[in-house]
């Protein structure tokens, strides 16, 4: 069986050798990279074997995990992050969850919710997507009852980014036969028209409405 692979970026080594060898013991993971900050972790993108799931800390040195995530939610790879920490402060969390984070987790937490949340966004790219819906901040209250009208281009585009394959934008200007900054331009329309401020938050206003595939 071929094992997941996972990224750990957190300041303290201690903390990263034992979250690995729990890792190993759990399941069928294997940690392939690891980072001392969110500095050093930004600055070796792209990763030549990108795993697929990155476990980030929230406090380090020289930029916080919200901000790492702020920065990978304008790349145009898909990173599904993982976010443990010791600080569980709502507004760190409503944060993490708008800049992308697929999970967040207290350093507290056991050892089966952390293999939960990471066989969850393995499969499914998120964990506990009600949470998310309850908390993300981006689509106004006002358009909850409203009907949502889309271009035939934007519902293509959508329904791209919403596909499992988690395809990049740089892959979906491709499959549409539009350039890059044409798939820019739709995707700046949506945000605007509707508030959202990450790709993630693209997937999230498609589950809210029912708009694309899988959530139809």
């Amino acid at each position: 069986m071929v094992k997941t692979t996972i990224a750990i970026i957190d300041d303290h080594k201690i903390v990263r050798q034992g979250l690995k060898e729990l890792l190993e013991r759990l399941g069928n993971y294997v940690v392939t990279h690891e980072f001392d900050d969110g500095i050093q972790f930004l600055a070796a993108l792209p990763l030549e074997e990108p795993p697929q799931l990155y476990i980030l800390d929230y406090s380090m040195p020289g930029m916080d995990g919200l901000e790492v995530l702020a920065k990978l939610e304008k790349l145009p790879e898909e990173y599904r992050v993982l976010f443990l920490t010791q600080h569980f402060d709502e507004k760190i969390i409503d944060n993490a969850y708008r800049f992308g984070a697929r999970a967040f987790l207290h350093k507290n937490c056991s050892a089966q919710e952390l293999k939960f949340a990471i066989d969850s966004i393995v499969s499914q790219g998120y964990s506990n997507i009600s949470e998310i819906l309850q908390r993300i901040k981006n689509i106004p209250e006002t358009l909850q009852n409203e009907n949502i009208i889309l271009s035939d281009r934007e519902l293509e585009l959508l329904t791209l980014v919403c596909d499992e394959k988690e395809y990049t934008y740089e892959q979906i200007s491709d499959m549409m036969g539009v350039s890059l900054k044409t798939i820019e331009t739709y995707r700046v329309r949506l945000f605007e028209r509707f508030g959202i401020k990450t790709k993630s938050g693209l997937v999230l206003f498609s589950y809210k409405y029912r708009l694309t595939k899988p959530f139809k």
